[in-house]
Formats: structure tokens, sequence, C-alpha cells
């Protein structure tokens, strides 16, 4: 009797032991050792990511949806994401009626030319201000600040004006000229950008290199420029997206001969429906949404290609760059 009591005891003990290594094991796989390794912490975290994403690609899925509806499809409110009849005839509209080739040359030029000149002259002014000693250091920074505080609005008449007389109004002198000078789209932040990265660079790399007889010139192309890849990278992936999809500035220097994608997207209705020119606001517009939509993914496909080979090492710059000390 005494055998069977003990042989029970040790039974219940082995069991608890179990379940509580169990229970042990559970609780390391849901919630992790730390709280951030366990399987709901994975849960939770790739739950955030998903709603993240979605509200993202979202509006490029209902893009992609809506270019390929038929006009059944658009007008019956049951079809939704996913049309019953796929049709190419929205891409081939907006091919025809933004002269697709012809603007994606056009905002290419802009968008490459500029944001190659704003890299170097960006760097060589962020360098100026981050380590050489210029008189007024402090309040060139300043003005360079100020400059980035200024609404493009309120210089766009004097610009105008200025362009007009040098007769550079359709060309994309416009863009290229105030590039070259430091006064393109986001300049300023461009050279803060690239202040902060060269101040978090160690003096003994320009001592050793001033000591070996290195010039201003050789020390900033020969070390420093390559040291900042990272944030040229960034500087030149941020400068090519807001000249390529700038609108408001377009829209007074090149609205007729060398007009880029945004402005043609402007004006597809009337390339589309010519007998509606200048009726928009007085009769119902009779270009499909498909024709609209289809556009608007044929303006973003290039950048989201160029984004797509090149943002291991955009992610990669953002890390190592930063515009606060």
């Amino acid at each position: 009797m005494n055998s069977e009591l003990w042989i029970e005891k040790v039974s219940r003990q082995v069991k608890g032991v179990f379940w509580s290594r169990t229970a042990q094991r559970i609780k390391v796989v849901v919630i992790g050792r730390n709280i951030s390794e366990g399987l709901l912490a994975k849960l939770i975290l790739y739950g955030l990511l998903t709603i993240v994403a979605y509200l993202y690609l979202q509006p490029i899925l209902y893009m992609i949806s809506t270019a390929l509806k038929n006009l059944s499809d658009l007008l019956d409110p049951t079809v939704t994401w996913i049309p019953r009849v796929i049709t190419w005839d929205n891409v081939s509209d907006a091919f025809r009626g933004l002269q697709y080739m012809d603007a994606l040359k056009n905002t290419a030029i802009i968008a490459i030319s500029c944001s190659l000149i704003q890299v170097l002259i960006c760097a060589m002014t962020g360098y100026a201000l981050a380590k050489l000693s210029i008189p007024f250091k402090g309040l060139f920074t300043a003005l360079v600040i100020l400059t980035f505080l200024i609404p493009p609005q309120i210089i766009i008449i004097p610009l105008y004006v200025i362009y007009s007389k040098l007769s550079l109004l359709n060309t994309p002198f416009v863009f290229l000229i105030p590039a070259f000078f430091g006064q393109g789209l986001k300049s300023a932040l461009f050279i803060l950008i690239f202040r902060q990265f060269f101040k978090s660079q160690p003096l003994s790399l320009e001592e050793a290199a001033k000591l070996d007889g290195a010039s201003t010139l050789r020390l900033f192309f020969g070390i420093m420029l390559p040291l900042a890849r990272s944030a040229c990278l960034v500087v030149f992936l941020f400068s090519f997206i807001w000249y390529w999809n700038m609108y408001y500035e377009p829209q007074w220097f090149l609205a007729k001969d060398f007009t880029p994608l945004s402005i043609r997207l402007d004006q597809l209705e009337d390339v589309l429906n010519p007998s509606l020119l200048g009726q928009r606001n007085t009769i119902e517009n009779p270009v499909t949404e498909g024709a609209k939509m289809a556009a608007a993914f044929l303006i973003i496909f290039p950048p989201i290609i160029v984004f797509m080979f090149l943002q291991r090492w955009f992610v990669t710059g953002i890390e190592r760059t930063g515009i606060v000390e």
C-alpha cells in the first residue's frame, strides 16, 4: 500500500515537472525570453507592417485595377478590385494622350541632370560649411536655412520675369541654372545633410592628407566625396523624386514646348477630347477614370523601378546620414 502511494506521488511529481517544463517552453515560444523575440511580438509586428504596407500599396493597387477596367466595370458598383474583362485600351489611350516617350525624355533630362548637379554642388557647399574656415560661416548657414523656409510662390513671379528676359522659358535651363548655383529644389535641405555628414568625419583624415601635401580640392574629391557615397545616394534619390514629381514650377516655366509628364497629365483630358477644350467646369468629363489612372501609373512607374534597384543602398544611406547634431 505504501509502495502504491509512493508510486502515485512520484508520478504526480513527474507529471507536474513535465507540464511545468511544457508551459515554460510554450511561454518561451509565445512570449520569448525577451518580449521582442516571442511569437506574439512577431505576430503583432507583422500585423502592423501589413497594415502600413497596405496603406501605402492600396493607391497603387487601386490605380492598376482601375486602369485595367472597361467602362462597364467602372460604372458597375459590384466590381471593386478585379475587373470582369481586362482591357489595355486605357493604357494605350494614356500613352497616346501623354505623348509618353517625348514627355518621358523631357522629364528624365530635368530630373537626372539637375539631381547630379545638386549632388555635386550641395556636397561642395556642405563641406565648406562643415570643414573650411571661412568668414561669417554661421551667417551663411542661417541664410541656407532661410532659403528653405521661403515658399516658392513668393519668388515665382520675379523668377518668371528674369527667365523671360533671358529667353530661358520652355527650356531645361530654368532648372539647371538654379541647381548649378545651389538654389534648386530643396537644395538647402541637401546642403544641411552634407554639412552634418562631413562634420561627423574625424579631423585626422584631413590632417593626414594635408601632411601629404593635398590641396583642399584634392582632399574633397579624393577623400571626402568618396566617403560620402551614402549621403550622395540619399540626396540623389530625394532630388530625383522631387524633380520628377514637381508640378508648380513647370506649370509656370515649361507650359508650352518642353513639357514634363506632370504637365502632360494635367493636359490629358484636353488632348483626348479636344472638342471640350476649356469646358471642364461646364460639362461632364467624358474621359474615363481608367485612362487617368493608367496615365498616373505610367508616370510613377520609372521612379518605382529606380527605387527598387537602389532601395538597399538608400536605406543604408539613411542610417549613416543625419541632419541632427
